[in-house]
């Protein structure tokens, strides 16, 4: 229990909710490109054939990647599994990083005068997940309940209900 309850422990900070939720709304249109097809994405099995035939990631990290993208977006908007949640994002933005924008040099390309994107973006999100890692989801996050029921049931005596 006592492992459960670091993972759903969070501060309750009206700053850590705003960030949870802001990281969780960009990211959302973006797991929804790869899984539902919705704001010109592909789906999720384009999306799966991408990853796997042209990027040669293997079926199983490319699945990793797309769910941290989507279910990773839905839990930071609801606050739950925040650390999770985040950390998969923070993962797969810094993959992405290395097999994708780091060649491209720092910089985002806003006036197309580069072969691709830099990777500032990535890093914003990388150190925004990095804080919800280490800080949980914040005010009003699901969480806290997990962690509230979690912390009772820990606290209450081996025998109570041995009566």
């Amino acid at each position: 229990m006592k492992t459960l309850n670091l993972l759903f422990k969070t501060d309750n900070t009206v700053s850590t909710f705003l960030l949870r939720v802001l990281l969780g709304g960009v990211f959302f249109p973006h797991g929804a490109q790869k899984v539902l097809g919705w704001f010109g994405g592909y789906g999720f099995n384009g999306t799966m054939g991408f990853f796997t035939g042209a990027l040669h990631i293997p079926a199983f990290f490319a699945f990793l990647a797309i769910a941290a993208e989507f279910a990773g977006a839905i839990g930071l908007v609801l606050g739950l599994f925040t650390r999770v949640a985040a950390f998969g994002i923070g993962v797969t933005m810094a993959v992405a990083v290395v097999m994708a924008h780091w060649q491209n040099g720092f910089f985002m390309n806003w006036n197309g005068n580069q072969k691709g994107e830099g990777f500032e973006y990535h890093l914003l999100v990388i150190g925004l997940a990095l804080f919800l890692v280490i800080r949980g989801g914040g005010k009003w996050a699901l969480d806290s309940l997990v962690a509230r029921n979690t912390a009772a049931e820990s606290e209450a005596p081996a025998n109570a209900g041995l009566a």
